[in-house]
């Protein structure tokens, strides 16, 4: 595991609530990125509940890159959040900073990368497609980028155009199947066979609409009872596995072994 990055094509389907999520549950040390170009962080503000306050953030890498010091500067930014083996690198405080940010993009994904060998993964909150500043480089680089949509039929028809112009950007690279769809309440109303039907690409996973706890990653409200049994909860851990199980398929084909049964992916 490496470098996965959500990204949405419209407003609010649960792109930081799930990179959120993803990240605090992970069964590895995660890195959590906020690479959303419209500044003000969500995590701060939301899970941390605005009771941290970092001396620095992405922006900051920008001066380090300049200085060539971007993989020294990284830890430096990055804030443990408490009680977990997470950690968050906060994204930038206004979006009047994005512009600062379109030369950091492409360093930033390679440097990323090579955080797999501290054992360390990186999960990229990035926001929503087409913004100024969109770190465009991150969802290439990804050895897994996922678009996050909900299933209702406003959702899908705002994805369509965007999810048309993700498969032929990996498609130019090679990379197809660095390309999956997390959908977010599926059967609400439509299914993954028929979310795919429409998208052409394929469901990694799947997690449960589910208000209450969604919350507590996004909000930092107080758990709720049996939050750990929570359908929210459950349906991370089985996309946690989709999605390790769908990079690491993907890495034994460009090797040339045998890939691991799928996990969790969906027709």
């Amino acid at each position: 595991m490496a470098l996965i990055v959500l990204t949405s094509a419209s407003g609010s389907p649960g792109v930081t609530t799930s990179s959120v999520g993803l990240a605090l549950t992970w069964p590895r040390p995660a890195l959590l990125v906020e690479a959303d170009p419209t500044g003000g962080s969500s995590v701060l503000a939301g899970y941390l509940r605005g009771l941290t306050a970092p001396t620095a953030s992405l922006i900051d890498l920008a001066l380090a890159h300049r200085h060539g010091q971007l993989e020294q500067a990284i830890p430096e930014a990055a804030v443990r959040i408490e009680g977990t083996s997470a950690s968050l690198l906060p994204g930038t405080r206004s979006h009047t900073q994005a512009p600062s940010l379109v030369p950091l993009w492409e360093p930033l994904a390679a440097t990323l990368k090579t955080l797999e060998r501290t054992g360390q993964d990186v999960i990229v909150d990035a926001g929503r497609l087409g913004l100024a500043g969109f770190p465009e480089p991150l969802l290439y680089a990804a050895d897994l980028c996922l678009l996050t949509t909900r299933s209702d039929l406003v959702s899908l028809s705002g994805a369509r155009s965007w999810a048309q112009t993700l498969r032929a950007g990996f498609e130019r690279i090679g990379g197809s199947a660095s390309l999956g769809l997390l959908m977010v309440g599926e059967g609400d109303p439509y299914t993954a066979r028929e979310v795919r039907k429409v998208l052409q690409i394929l469901v990694i996973a799947s997690l449960a609409w589910d208000p209450a706890a969604a919350q507590v990653f996004g909000r930092g409200a107080k758990a709720p009872r049996k939050f750990d049994t929570s359908p929210l909860v459950r349906s991370l851990s089985a996309a946690r596995d989709a999605i390790d199980s769908t990079v690491a398929n993907n890495r034994a084909e460009l090797a040339g072994q045998p890939s691991r049964s799928p996990i969790g992916a969906r027709a």
